[in-house]
C-alpha cells in the first residue's frame, strides 16, 4: 500500500473529518466526508459558492484532521484548487443525492488535492509516521 493510499484509507475508517481554513485572522472548522483518491491525490470538494471556497481561494493553507478512536491524522498543506471534470463526475457519482441538490439550484462543486502536504499520523504522546507530498 502507497503512503497516500494509507492516508486514503485513514480517512474512509473515520467517515467525518474536519477542515480548518483561514478567514482573515480567524480559524475555521467544519466536518467533511467526501474524499476521492484520483491519481495518487486525495481529492476533496465543496460548493464554490460557500466561505470554505472563497477561504481557501483567498488563504490555501489548510489542515484536515481526523480521530479513529486510538490515533489521529494531521493532513496539512496548500489547497491547490482544480477545475477537474473528472473528479466532479465521480463525486457525483458517489453522492447522487447531493449531485441533485447541486443541479437543481445551479451550484457548482469545487475539488482540490493537498499541495506540499504533510500527513502525521500521531498517538497521544507522539508522530508514529509521517509522509510528506508534493505535485
Amino acid at each position: 500500500m502507497s503512503e497516500i493510499e494509507k492516508i486514503n484509507e485513514f480517512l474512509e475508517n473515520v467517515e467525518v473529518f474536519y477542515l480548518a481554513t483561514v478567514d482573515g485572522d480567524q480559524p475555521k472548522c467544519r466536518p467533511l466526508g467526501f474524499h476521492l483518491l484520483h491519481e495518487d491525490k486525495i481529492y476533496f470538494g465543496v460548493g464554490t459558492f460557500k466561505d470554505v471556497y472563497k477561504q481557501l481561494e483567498t488563504n490555501p493553507k489548510l489542515e484536515i484532521v481526523a480521530w479513529d478512536g486510538k490515533h489521529f491524522l494531521r493532513y496539512y498543506g496548500t489547497a491547490n484548487l482544480e477545475k477537474n471534470e473528472t473528479v466532479t463526475q465521480k463525486a457525483f457519482e458517489l453522492m447522487p443525492e447531493i449531485a441533485e441538490i447541486y443541479k437543481a439550484n445551479n451550484w457548482e462543486m469545487g475539488v482540490f488535492y493537498i499541495d506540499n502536504a504533510t500527513a502525521e499520523i500521531r498517538n497521544m504522546m507522539e508522530i508514529e509516521e509521517t509522509y510528506t507530498f508534493k505535485y
